[in-house]
């Protein structure tokens, strides 16, 4: 059905109807299964940080971030580049989206960096690869999913991918310096200490309201007051005062506007989600995930085998499937047959997010190339080149989160 372009949500569904017949299972059991997996707490977190990513984007926050990321690092050979990693890694604690991130990021940076004489196709490599901080830094909509479908908690994901997605931004934001340093890229600002510090003042004063928001929802999820849902309305209702009352960059009449797009992209993946549980409930009829576990032991009961192999399948499902529809597919089955070798479920969530999170960069499906090629103006062939740097990092990174836990567990224990 996927290869014939049937929805995700029909092809879920339809796919899962073959079985309940077969099994005597009345087709009433198909509303009964979709509506009860929407019918959750925390999937209500859902819309809400994808409102709240809007809010942030029209609202002027990602705006005030992208200058005080300016004003930290311009000095350096490769600055601007740089802050379009530091503002992404930012956003990113606010917005729970990796499409949102290189969005908003990219559609100021970008033709910033042009006047600055990098290269388009740098410029928008670099875009892309920052962009899946989005996914990775709390809070996270993949998250939410995966836990969601897996049963693992969500507060859990969101403290487990602080580390990993701090260690991520800062090996791109090294990887930028270098190749600025080495092809001569950007323009290099004198640096002289007290002009530094009254532009990051200024940028800082600016930016405060908009910087105290990731403080409030990180704060208040990792301090226990509120759970990833509540700080999901609290994400909101502050975007909301902000971009409306303080900033005013946001009209009330553009309201209905923002909220009706929040609306379509929340119900698009709701949607999937419903028919995913359905998809879901038909393999365990089937006894799937058993089974493959059964056919992976007889392979290898090395777990870290098994993590390889997951890595090199997961790469490879990342470049054609977009990643909300994999981790509802896949997740179900993947995580009860780690959880057999022993790998803590957290760990394992934020090994498949990340994994999927490198899908979004890599062709031919990658959203966040779609995006960066758009604003920069350049076709595929001709950001693959300055992407494929960018890839070994990301790789490189994952391969590090995924063999030592200690780095996505350490703030659980």
């Amino acid at each position: 059905m996927f290869a014939a372009s049937v929805p995700v949500a029909l092809a879920l569904g339809m796919a899962s109807v073959p079985t309940l017949l077969d099994r005597s299972i009345p087709l009433i059991a198909v509303p009964q299964v979709v509506f009860e997996s929407l019918d959750s707490f925390a999937l209500m977190a859902l819309p809400l940080y994808v409102l709240a990513g809007r809010l942030m984007q029209f609202g002027g926050i990602a705006e005030r971030l992208v200058d005080f990321a300016k004003a930290i690092v311009s000095w350096i050979r490769g600055g601007l580049a740089a802050a379009v990693v530091l503002t992404s890694m930012m956003f990113a604690t606010i917005s729970g989206s990796s499409a949102a991130t290189a969005a908003a990021i990219g559609s100021m940076l970008i033709p910033e960096m042009e006047k600055q004489r990098y290269p388009r196709p740098f410029s928008a490599a670099t875009t892309a690869a920052s962009g899946e901080l989005g996914v990775i830094i709390p809070p996270s909509v993949a998250m939410v999913i995966y836990g969601v479908i897996t049963g693992v908690s969500i507060t859990d994901m969101f403290i487990a991918g602080f580390l990993p997605g701090l260690m991520i931004a800062g090996s791109l934001m090294l990887t930028v310096i270098m190749i600025s340093w080495i092809r001569g890229y950007g323009e290099r600002q004198p640096f002289h200490l007290g002009p530094w510090a009254a532009d990051v003042g200024r940028a800082l004063r600016r930016a405060s309201l908009s910087l105290f928001l990731p403080i409030i929802i990180l704060g208040g999820i990792f301090g226990g007051i509120f759970t990833a849902t509540e700080a999901a309305v609290v994400a909101v209702v502050y975007a909301l005062i902000l971009g409306v009352f303080v900033y005013r960059q946001i009209p009330i009449r553009d309201l209905p506007r923002l909220f009706a797009g929040a609306a379509v992209t929340s119900s698009v993946v709701m949607i999937i989600v419903a028919f995913a549980a359905m998809f879901a409930f038909a393999l365990h009829l089937l006894r799937v995930p058993q089974e493959l576990g059964q056919l992976l032991t007889t392979v290898t009961e090395n777990p870290l085998i098994f993590l390889l192999l997951v890595n090199l399948f997961l790469l490879i499902v990342g470049m054609f499937m977009e990643t909300f529809a994999a981790i509802i597919i896949l997740a179900p089955i993947l995580s009860p047959i780690a959880m057999s070798y022993g790998i803590d479920p957290t760990h394992f969530g934020l090994i498949m997010i990340v994994n999927l999170a490198v899908g979004m960069v890599t062709p031919p499906v990658g959203v966040n190339l779609f995006i960066a090629c758009g604003i920069a103006r350049v076709t595929m062939e001709q950001l693959m080149r300055p992407l494929a740097i960018f890839l070994m990092v990301l790789i490189a990174n994952l391969m590090v989160i995924t063999y030592i836990p200690g780095i996505s567990l350490a703030l659980l224990r």
